[in-house]
């Protein structure tokens, strides 16, 4: 039986560290196929999704580790990879049971970094 092979179009993986800033503005554009649009909705939700995570961390509640898990994913998704790093550390804080509040406090001053990024960027628009 002949092996049937498709030519599939192939798309750079996001950088192992992240270049310059906050926000990796190249794997955005690649995740929005380019759609300025699409760009400043996704922008715009993850602004508030993340202060509205990142105000519920602060009281460390039973879900902790899952709502770190959303950031975390949320972060990836848009090039904010050092949220997500944070995140991730947050995340690992919690599922190990150890004292949380340096991991928290470094989750606090990525999504303000990336938020002031973001803002920066929409008033651009």
């Amino acid at each position: 039986m002949p092996l049937h092979l498709e030519q599939v179009e192939w798309m750079p993986s996001p950088p192992l560290a992240p270049g310059g800033g906050p926000i990796d503005f190249e794997h955005l554009q690649r995740m929005t196929l380019g759609d300025a649009g699409i760009e400043q909705e996704v922008l715009t939700m993850f602004s508030a999704q993340s202060a509205r995570l990142v105000q519920a961390l602060m009281t460390m509640p039973s879900d902790a580790g899952e709502l770190a898990h959303t950031l975390k994913g949320s972060a990836r998704a848009i090039g904010a990879f050092a949220v997500a790093d944070a995140a991730a550390g947050l995340e690992a804080a919690t599922a190990a049971g150890s004292d949380p509040s340096e991991a928290l406090a470094q989750l606090g001053e990525a999504v303000a970094e990336a938020r002031e990024a973001i803002e920066a960027v929409l008033r651009r628009s």
